[in-house]
């Protein structure tokens, strides 16, 4: 369940929608989508403004690494799994089951930890695909939450196999979009 909507601390636009950002302690602790009819809600802070500033280079260049504090609650798994997560270049893939292997674990367990991760986008779990396909995103196989897998992807300029059967290359609406949402 998501926090509700007052308690973020930043409410931004992007290619994906509304992002709405926590914070705690000067760390990031949660990072969501948020409907479209979300309120937009300025950076107040230095560190809010430094995570402004850094989505807007990530959208607008997929290569961009973010360097943000964070403060992440999960179980011990869950942060070796989601710093794991923050090891794998942008435009590179992992599947779950290669993921698993690094740790020592199984891939239905790397899946649930990307699953509830906190922080999505900057801790890149988009990155994690199955070894038949795309995989899931949030929870879902398809629907709303793996348009935007699909499109972190192909933004990213990930290329293999099972993308280029499941992974479409973003409209130019969504382009357009882009665009605007980068200058407003």
């Amino acid at each position: 369940m998501l926090p509700a909507a007052n308690t973020y601390d930043i409410v931004l636009d992007s290619p994906l929608g509304k992002l709405g950002v926590q914070l705690q302690d000067d760390k990031i602790t949660r990072l969501d989508y948020l409907g479209n009819r979300a309120a937009l809600m300025s950076a107040t802070t230095p560190l809010g403004r430094q995570i402004t500033k850094q989505l807007a280079n990530y959208f607008a260049n997929p290569q961009f690494r973010f360097i943000l504090p964070f403060k992440l609650h999960g179980t011990d798994f869950q942060l070796r799994v989601w710093q794991a997560l923050t090891q794998i270049p942008s435009g590179k893939t992992l599947t779950y089951g290669e993921l698993a292997d690094r740790l020592g674990s199984g891939a239905r367990a790397v899946g649930n930890a990307c699953r509830n991760n906190p922080v999505s986008i900057v801790v890149p779990c988009h990155r994690v695909i199955a070894v038949s396909g795309i995989g899931g995103y949030s929870g879902k196989t398809d629907g709303r939450e793996i348009n935007r897998k699909k499109w972190l992807l192909a933004h990213e300029g990930t290329a293999g196999q099972a993308l280029k059967t499941h992974c479409k290359a973003p409209t130019s609406g969504i382009q357009q979009k882009t665009q605007r949402n980068l200058h407003a």
